[in-house]
């Protein structure tokens, strides 16, 4: 059963009646604590975080606007929803790198519902490997993907939720590659260590308005993309390989379990959403114990580079 489909929990976009929120510590202290009833976007919504996202802010009595590249998996996501009662007000089939796209959709959402209460950032693509084999085409893909596809949505997005003065929320899903310094993540960390300087400025930036702003750090999230990322230089079929993969699915959490912390981040105003204690721990250990991590850092590379070493392509 859908809950509290209907009203505003955080007593916030009541307009100027007696109560509404009028300073930017008003607008603060009364921040969007919850989902339900609320305009949310999910990008990425056809499969993985954003989908079981969407799912799960759905069972909270979110009303959904959907996008994703993925027509047939984003038609399925919807079907859910809706068969399960939820609220669906729009959903489109965009690619978040075209700017034009997310501008006219954005346009058309605005015309027909006008202006969101929450945007999640959650679409995202991952491509590995050392700097000899990464080919531009994978330096680009991460940052237009992951970095100019959430920039597209937040420049339509976010301004209308500012000048509603109702405040709301935005969440960004950065990756432990955007706290940490993984083996052969540079292209993708270039992607989500930019999300994670985006998030937060406008962590600040949005405050005054009664915004709050969660970056999500995933770790390892047994989604499609742990079978399809692409490892530059690297033979996916080598049963070293394969390996490494079975190991990242068995420490994996489902991303039920990292959806359920995206909604709860929100509600107990948290920056920033970890999704696993080893993420946690590393990011802590980087602040707090520099030249350690640094040793570490450097016996992962190895470990990565010697352990996958009969698989790289010749």
């Amino acid at each position: 059963m859908l809950l509290g489909s209907s009203g505003n929990s955080a007593g916030i976009g009541q307009g100027r009646g007696p109560g509404a929120a009028t300073t930017p510590e008003e607008r603060v202290r009364d921040r969007l604590k919850s989902v339900s009833g609320k305009k949310t976007l999910v990008t990425g919504a056809a499969s993985g975080i954003g989908r079981a996202t969407a799912l799960a802010a759905a069972r909270l009595g979110a009303e959904l606007v959907l996008t994703d590249i993925d027509a047939a998996g984003l038609a399925g996501t919807v079907e859910s929803i809706e068969r399960a009662g939820g609220k669906v007000l729009a959903e489109r089939t965009l690619d978040i790198t075209d700017y034009d796209a997310v501008t006219a959709f954005a346009e058309d959402v605005h015309d027909r519902h006008g202006s969101l209460d929450v945007v999640m950032n959650i679409a995202g693509v991952s491509a590995w490997g050392t700097v000899e084999h990464l080919e531009h085409r994978h330096w680009r893909q991460m940052v237009d993907v992951n970095l100019m596809g959430p920039i597209h949505v937040i420049e339509n997005f976010v301004p209308p939720m500012t000048r509603a003065g109702r405040g709301g929320a935005l969440v960004n899903v950065s990756s432990a590659a955007g706290l940490l310094a993984l083996p052969w993540h540079a292209a993708y960390s270039a992607s989500k260590f930019g999300l994670r300087g985006v998030s937060e400025v406008l962590r600040f930036d949005l405050a005054r308005h009664g915004i709050t702003v969660h970056l999500v750090v995933p770790g390892a999230v047994n989604t499609h993309l742990v079978q399809t990322v692409e490892i530059a230089g690297v033979d996916r079929e080598d049963p070293r390989v394969q390996r490494w993969v079975r190991r990242f699915q068995e420490r994996a959490a489902p991303p039920e379990h990292v959806a359920d912390l995206i909604l709860r981040g929100i509600e107990r105003n948290r920056f920033m959403i970890h999704t696993s204690f080893e993420v946690r721990f590393g990011y802590w250990v980087s602040r707090k114990f520099a030249l350690p991590y640094e040793f570490a850092m450097r016996k992962a590379n190895d470990r990565f580079y010697y352990g996958l070493g009969d698989g790289r392509r010749r």
